[in-house]
């Protein structure tokens, strides 16, 4: 019998500070990796039987141990037996609330099939404002060796945007070409500008920040910067700030540029 197999008993507090380490489970590489873990007795065979690397799999352990509160694994280091690494109670709570979370996901999402709102993010909770469904299109290492990737994805408009991320991420993510991700942004990393999109509409080059172009919706003033939202061409809306005060009027042509290292991917 594995640790995962043993009867779990929930109560209630355990279960409110777990959540925070919640997420879909379908699409979760972190809740794999403990699952593994559970399973395997091993970090490493967790690893390797979720294709990611050693590092990526710490990765998965500390972010979830952070998001949870509370340690999630306990790793014994050497000894006779070569060492191993186990399930803390709270670590298989966390894994019966995640089992019992996805079936309630499930027969909700069966009752909704084709609906149109099924795909609207529910119960995602975040301060940023920038959120864009968008599909990977290819993703690039910076160079042999380096511990970043840049992940090209295209919008619902097919604007092409980039965003730079870990390799470790990216394996937790399971990106791949034609995945669909969520795109999100901090209105705050978001220079607008007026006028025309500065790359003509080409293609940006590898070293090019990420733009997208619309139309000024709403503009309210601030003290030293002014908050603007564009509509975008083919449905929804980026937020970003241009230096008070902003000559942009509703209706004008306006263009949003934000480092690759600000764009943040979901799943």
């Amino acid at each position: 019998m594995t640790q995962f197999d043993q009867t779990l008993k929930l109560d209630g507090a355990g279960a409110v500070g777990l959540s925070q380490a919640l997420g879909d489970a379908s699409a979760d590489k972190r809740l794999e990796v403990l699952r593994r873990v559970a399973e395997t007795g091993s970090i490493s065979q967790a690893a390797r039987e979720a294709d990611i690397s050693y590092k990526a799999a710490w990765q998965a352990i500390d972010t979830l141990t952070n998001l949870a509160g509370e340690p999630l694994v306990d790793r014994t280091v050497g000894g006779s037996g070569g060492g191993g690494a186990r399930l803390t109670p709270q670590g298989l709570q966390l894994l019966a609330l995640a089992d019992e979370l996805q079936q309630a996901r499930e027969a909700v999402m069966a009752r909704f099939a084709g609906n149109p709102l099924a795909a609207a993010g529910l119960g995602l909770q975040t301060s940023m404002r920038n959120q864009l469904p968008c599909r990977v299109e290819s993703l690039q290492a910076d160079g042999t060796g380096d511990p970043t990737v840049r992940v090209w994805v295209r919008t619902p408009g097919a604007a092409r945007l980039v965003a730079q991320i870990t390799r470790e991420s990216a394996d937790l993510l399971g990106l791949a070409p034609g995945l669909p991700v969520l795109v999100l942004c901090k209105a705050t990393a978001v220079r607008i500008a007026t006028g025309t999109d500065p790359t003509g509409g080409e293609e940006p080059g590898d070293e090019a920040a990420p733009t997208l172009s619309g139309r000024v919706e709403r503009v309210s003033a601030g003290h030293s910067h002014d908050e603007i939202t564009l509509a975008l061409p083919a449905g929804g809306h980026w937020v970003g700030f241009a230096p008070h005060p902003c000559a942009a009027a509703v209706g004008d042509a306006a263009w949003a540029a934000m480092a690759p290292s600000s764009l943040v991917l979901a799943r």
